[in-house]
């Protein structure tokens, strides 16, 4: 990945795009925020790889949003989608469900929003899950199928699906939870790993392994989220191959 430094184009929320980027920055990949619905589907088509997340939904994103998957896939470039919140409100399930038509290569969210985009229901409060990861991972796996993608349900312990195949990672640390969007930053992550890659399925595991053990690193010496935030950046930027093939915890199912 850091060798191909891919492009991610990014339809991000207001919350996330400076943690996004920087996360990006640090792992080695190039971040750009591009939502205008004037530029995003032309954009699309220059990127590596297209991050979706709905984190702050508005009628002119969803549009720019719909706009640069079409134009994503239409180019062969892999596009990712975040539902954030997937099951809070009608306009939510309505645009996740008109962009899950759009066929995306990645599925990342955390369980209750895997539960509610496979129509099973799930129990979030808002962005937070309230379903634990083994209860969405036969959602995951029927997500999979429908779409023909990788679907990540995101947790204390991670599981990822082609609907073949499928992994459990168990690298990270629960200070991560505590530090606002390292999980939408997850998604934009994952897509450059995949952009840079052969094999999405593969791709998408060794991205998780790489965040969650970042997460671990940074823990190590932190006093609490702030500073842990900081430490997140340099252990990702600190990283490389040998210390992943060494750390990484994923068990192939």
């Amino acid at each position: 990945m850091r060798a191909a430094a891919p492009l991610v184009q990014n339809i991000t929320n207001y919350v996330s795009m400076n943690v996004m980027a920087n996360v990006l920055l640090a792992a080695g990949a190039a971040p750009a925020m591009v939502h205008a619905r004037q530029e995003a589907a032309e954009f699309a088509g220059l990127a590596g790889a297209l991050n979706v997340n709905i984190g702050t939904l508005s009628p002119d994103w969803v549009l720019a949003m719909e706009a640069a998957a079409k134009a994503a896939r239409d180019a062969g470039t892999p596009w990712g989608l975040d539902p954030v919140a997937a099951g809070a409100t009608g306009y939510r399930r309505e645009v996740s469900a008109r962009l899950l038509a759009l066929g995306p290569d990645v599925i990342r969210g955390n369980a209750s929003e895997i539960l509610a985009l496979a129509g099973d229901g799930g129990a979030g409060r808002g962005v937070d899950a309230g379903d634990p990861v083994a209860a969405a991972e036969a959602a995951a796996r029927a997500l999979a199928l429908r779409t023909g993608g990788v679907v990540i349900a995101s947790g204390a312990v991670d599981f990822v699906t082609d609907g073949t195949r499928a992994a459990r990672v168990s690298n990270g640390h629960a200070l991560m939870a505590r530090v606002t969007a390292l999980g939408c930053s997850l998604s934009a992550l994952v897509m450059a790993f995949v952009a840079a890659g052969d094999d999405p399925f593969d791709a998408a595991v060794a991205a998780l392994a790489y965040y969650g053990l970042a997460g671990e690193r940074a823990a190590e010496a932190a006093r609490g989220p702030g500073s842990f935030a900081v430490g997140f950046l340099d252990a990702l930027a600190a990283i490389d191959a040998v210390d992943l093939r060494a750390d990484a915890r994923v068990e192939l199912l």
